[in-house]
């Protein structure tokens, strides 16, 4: 049966050879630094202990669901090295996924240890300076903080940044237009604390439905439900009657008051675009009233890292995401969808059917959930025999099939994110984050698509064949193109 204890997870991959122990590492810089390597190596997630400063047992563990194969390991789903048949099955998986709803129980693990009132020392637990510039300690990266709306009653869960400030005062960052700022926002317009918990330390299947778009009044506890195939169990909050993950290794309940009564400065943080792009700003508190953790906590650390060591989660799923949506919005021969490994580029590879199909694939593509937030060139079109996975196809199809005057289209004034570098200081303070955005149509026109010169290279049949006989001459005596070997990158 799948499992929703980030524990029974770890054992997993350290069965699986997918997990590092790592003694005696410094969390001022030392453990930010072997992630960042760690990753750009696509080597195994790795996890924290006797860490300099803290005591013996407090944990984190990074790296954790940054590659295909340990993606598919939390979702309970077959592993596939082609990446794009991956996309392809885990989109199958979104499609028939059925959502779930939490179940309450009145125990769970992470009621092991409590802190309350006085006695909270969110400074005993492992919180990293993970880049060079960041301007603190963060214990939340890896997170999910949970708010619930005051008038519909549906609870958010989403991955915002936690900055540790003192024994009972911690910093919380949410992007304008995020779910949870604009819950928060409803409460702080009432002149009211918003109740916010955030979960330390849980299996990847709440923090993936948690770091992707779910849209507006769907509970990530749901979706998690889904992936799981039974109801995730929580416990009521004392302090907030929010749902907490009973499985949980590390939780805090809290407050967050009105920015108009306290804030604190935080940041700056190294971001997932590669840029210290927010600063150091006033941002709001959660003045934190309760603990709740296993013994030997484990926090899930999830530092944004400049791409491409982003991670699988960031470009798979969001992928496996944007392909689903076109096709439920009834765009035909959608053949993979990816986001490059640069980041915030979406690929789409379509079998063109009718004229003007590419492009209605890229406005698609860019008006839905996945192609809003951040992708400035927004969507790149191209033609079916282009694996949207491989980038150097990707960018000899823009080279060879894009007439720029005609087949690169800019949009203004679309939604923006407040992490962009390119943002002007002066939009900045009135509030815009507006941005134009591209879309690249890289596919053979097709009002002379039969036209068009062929493509040089062996054909499919003309390689196997081929294989089947010289195969040696790459390791493997299988007469199959996926029997050749691809080395792993090791650190």
């Amino acid at each position: 049966m799948q499992t929703d204890d980030l524990r029974k997870f770890l054992d997993q991959l350290r069965a699986e050879g997918e997990l590092e122990d790592v003694r005696g590492a410094d969390p001022h810089l030392e453990i930010g630094t072997l992630t960042e390597l760690m990753e750009e190596h696509h080597g195994p997630a790795l996890l924290f202990d006797e860490i300099k400063g803290y005591a013996k047992g407090q944990r984190v563990v990074t790296n954790v669901v940054t590659t295909p194969k340990r993606l598919a390991i939390a979702l309970g789903m077959p592993f596939d090295e082609k990446r794009l048949e991956f996309i392809r099955t885990l989109k199958e998986r979104l499609k028939v996924l059925k959502p779930i709803s939490p179940q309450t129980v009145t125990r769970g693990s992470v009621m092991e240890n409590m802190q309350e009132g006085k006695d909270v020392n969110m400074l005993q637990f492992v919180a990293p300076f993970w880049h060079e510039l960041d301007g603190g300690n963060y214990i939340g990266t890896g997170c999910m903080v949970l708010v619930r709306d005051p008038e519909d009653g549906w609870v958010n869960m989403g991955v915002y940044r936690i900055q540790v400030h003192d024994r009972n005062t911690v910093g919380i960052y949410i992007a304008p237009g995020r779910h949870g700022s604009i819950i928060c926002h409803k409460y702080w317009q009432q002149k009211k604390p918003a109740p916010i918990a955030v979960v330390l330390g849980a299996h990847p299947l709440l923090f993936i439905p948690a770091a992707r778009a779910v849209p507006w009044g769907t509970s990530e506890y749901d979706v998690a439900g889904g992936f799981l195939g039974r109801p995730v169990e929580v416990i009521e909050g004392k302090y907030t009657g929010l749902p907490l993950p009973a499985n949980a290794e590390l939780v805090i309940e809290g407050e967050s008051p009105p920015p108009a009564e306290v804030v604190h400065e935080e940041g700056p943080f190294g971001e997932a675009t590669g840029y210290y792009a927010s600063g150091r700003q006033q941002i709001p508190i959660i003045r934190v009233k309760r603990v709740l953790y296993r013994s030997n906590p484990v926090n899930f650390g999830a530092p944004p890292l400049k791409p491409p060591a982003s991670g699988s989660i960031s470009r798979d799923l969001s992928g496996a995401n944007l392909w689903l949506e076109l096709e439920r919005q009834g765009i035909p021969e959608i053949k993979g969808a990816t986001i490059m490994s640069s980041g915030y580029i979406a690929v789409v590879s379509i079998r063109q059917r009718y004229g003007g199909h590419a492009r209605q694939v890229a406005m698609a593509a860019m008006s839905g959930p996945q192609g809003v937030w951040n992708c400035r060139f927004g969507v790149v079109v191209v033609d079916e025999d282009i694996d949207p996975t491989n980038e150097g196809d990707v960018l000899w199809a823009i080279a060879t099939r894009c007439d720029p005057a005609d087949a690169i289209h800019i949009i203004p004034e679309t939604l923006g994110n407040w992490l962009d570098p390119i943002i002007p200081p002066e939009k900045r303070a009135k509030a815009d984050i507006t941005k134009s955005r591209a879309m690249i149509i890289a596919c053979r026109p097709y009002a002379w698509i039969k036209e068009f010169a062929p493509v040089v290279g062996a054909s499919k049949d003309l390689r196997e064949k081929t294989l089947s006989k010289w195969g040696h001459l790459f390791g493997s005596s299988q007469a199959s193109e996926k029997a050749i070997p691809r080395k792993r990158k090791t650190a």
